[in-house]
């Protein structure tokens, strides 16, 4: 059952991509941000009474680091997703944010001393190789002629604020908990964009919103942040964060997957190659100690 939820878990993060493609067009990213989290955070409320029996108290010393991990987790993050969404196929932006891992892995060993191995090293050669041959469709030379289109910046954007919420966790977690961490973090988020998203009306042009995009708002923030958390997290308790961490894999290839029957996204050769590299190289990483 375990490996069935961390399975299902990626199909899920997958579908954070279609999802976030089918609203970007219509729904401003701020107030599609905010909406995200605030259907997450109630439900992560009751989820971390459930699993903690109370909702923490939060120290004081801890109020600046749940705002950083709002910051970077929930607001930064998730404006770049749904902005870089309006100019870039989803299963592209599914192979650059799959890199998230290799760049985690190369500031771990910056800022805590991790050792980088020599088929970490290739790992990271590959993966880096992989969202290069995406980014470019297939020919690196365009990069160095035209550079990196507005939307793959966007969503490498995405990738340094993860980066950074995933290095500010590591701290965090010396105290709090995985689900406290998520829920704070999500709640902070929510209240940094409430009042941009206020600002673009998103109250008033809630009303306009059709079923699927409400239906992708509710999948964004149920399905693809409180279970998709809570399911990984319990993964990682069940079977250790090695293994969990190998299903990440599976994200991209669900993406990619998702988006050509749904959204009908073509899949090109560049697409399959990149993906090959950037799955083989995030497998290096994780799985090789």
């Amino acid at each position: 059952m375990t490996y069935l939820k961390l399975l299902f878990t990626a199909v899920f993060w997958g579908g954070t991509f279609i999802a976030g493609k089918s609203i970007s067009h219509n729904v401003d990213p701020y107030s599609a941000a905010f909406l995200r989290f605030l259907i997450a955070s109630f439900f992560l409320i009751f989820l971390t009474i459930k699993i903690e029996g109370r909702l923490p108290k939060l120290a004081l010393d801890k109020i600046f680091i749940v705002f950083l991990l709002g910051l970077t987790g929930v607001f930064s993050y998730n404006l770049l997703f749904f902005s870089g969404l309006n100019h870039i196929q989803a299963n592209q932006a599914s192979l650059i944010i799959a890199c998230n891992p290799i760049f985690i892995s190369l500031c771990s060993v910056i800022f805590f001393k991790e050792k980088l191995n020599f088929l970490k090293l290739i790992g990271l050669c590959l993966s880096v190789t992989g969202a290069l041959i995406v980014i470019s469709k297939g020919n690196l030379f365009n990069i160095l002629e035209l550079g990196i289109g507005k939307g793959e910046l966007l969503i490498f954007g995405c990738v340094a604020s993860w980066v950074a919420y995933s290095i500010l966790g590591k701290k965090a977690m010396n105290d709090l908990s995985p689900i406290t961490s998520v829920c704070y973090s999500s709640i902070a988020g929510t209240l940094l964009l409430f009042f941009p998203a206020l600002y673009k009306g998103v109250f008033l042009n809630m009303a306009a919103y059709n079923a699927i995009e409400w239906t992708s708002l509710f999948y964004l923030g149920f399905f693809g942040t409180v279970l998709g958390f809570f399911w990984y997290y319990e993964g990682i308790k069940q079977i250790g964060p090695m293994k969990a961490a190998i299903f990440i894999n599976f994200v991209p290839v669900s993406a990619i997957i998702l988006s050509f029957f749904i959204l009908k996204e073509p899949l090109t050769a560049s697409l399959i190659i990149g993906a090959i590299f950037i799955i083989t190289g995030v497998y290096l990483t994780n799985a090789v100690r």
